[in-house]
């Protein structure tokens, strides 16, 4: 138990710092936010302000994250392994790997995972 809540604590760790240091270095703050904007004065603008931005994009990022979080769960089951019981190591990772299994079918049978439409 306390391995696993030390890699908790180390990942999360790791990512409020990478989230500072990405708030830090970013050319966008609060103050500069409204200079960002589009400035219409009674002429048509000449495009978009905002460019289009697929949707079928925007679930396999979802499902990617999604993913990739599950597997970040599942990793420190591995230095748990010579701590506990076999049995429940095992079953625990068979529900995480069926848990992976059903909601990848799940994305394959939607439709999700076809690029093309």
């Amino acid at each position: 138990m306390y391995k696993i809540l030390l890699s908790f604590m180390i990942s999360f760790t790791m990512s409020l710092i990478l989230l500072l240091l990405c708030n830090m270095i970013s050319k966008k703050n609060f103050l500069n936010r409204e200079k960002m904007s589009p400035f219409e004065c009674g002429f048509n603008p000449k495009s978009s302000p905002r460019s289009p931005f697929s949707s079928q994009f925007f679930l396999i990022a979802v499902l990617f994250l999604i993913f990739d979080v599950e597997i970040v769960i599942i990793l420190p089951m591995i230095t748990t392994l010579k701590s506990t019981y076999m049995i429940n190591w095992f079953v625990t990772s068979t529900v995480m790997t069926l848990i992976l299994m059903i909601g990848l079918f799940h994305e394959w049978k939607n439709g999700v995972l076809e690029w093309t439409k």
